[in-house]
C-alpha cells in the first residue's frame, strides 16, 4: 500500500544537503529518490561521493528508514543506515530530516538535514 504523503513528497524529487556536520556528503551532493509503494530507493553523487545508493521503507505517515552505500571520490567503499523524517520548510519545500551511522568503512554517526531542489 503506497504511502500517500512520503510518495507525494519524495517520489522523483531531489534535495541538496542543508546541515551535515558529521556526515560525507555535503556541498555538491545531489540525492534523487524514487518511492513505488512502500518502497524508497535514491541514487546521489556530487562533493566528495563518486556513486552512492539507498534502499529503505516507508515506516510511518511521514518517516521512512535507509540502507545506503557509497564510493567516494577517495576510493573508500562505505555503508550505513539512517531514520528520517519528511517536513516542508516555510517556502513550501520538502526537507528531510535524518540520524544515521555507520555501519562498514568507519565508524560514528550523526544528524542531517535536507532541502528539496526546486526550479
Amino acid at each position: 500500500m503506497q504511502n500517500p504523503s512520503v510518495y507525494a513528497r519524495l517520489h522523483n524529487r531531489r534535495f541538496v544537503v542543508a546541515d551535515n556536520a558529521q556526515g560525507l556528503s555535503g556541498t555538491g551532493t545531489v540525492f534523487h529518490y524514487r518511492v513505488e509503494d512502500d518502497a524508497i530507493s535514491s541514487t546521489y553523487q556530487g562533493g566528495r561521493i563518486c556513486l552512492g545508493t539507498q534502499v529503505g521503507r516507508v515506516t510511518g505517515p511521514d518517516t521512512f528508514e535507509l540502507l545506503y552505500q557509497c564510493l567516494t571520490l577517495e576510493g573508500e567503499l562505505l555503508a550505513g543506515w539512517s531514520r528520517g523524517t519528511v517536513g516542508v520548510d516555510g517556502a513550501g519545500r520538502t526537507t528531510l530530516s535524518f540520524v544515521w551511522g555507520w555501519l562498514s568503512g568507519t565508524t560514528g554517526g550523526g544528524a542531517s538535514n535536507y532541502v528539496e531542489i526546486t526550479a
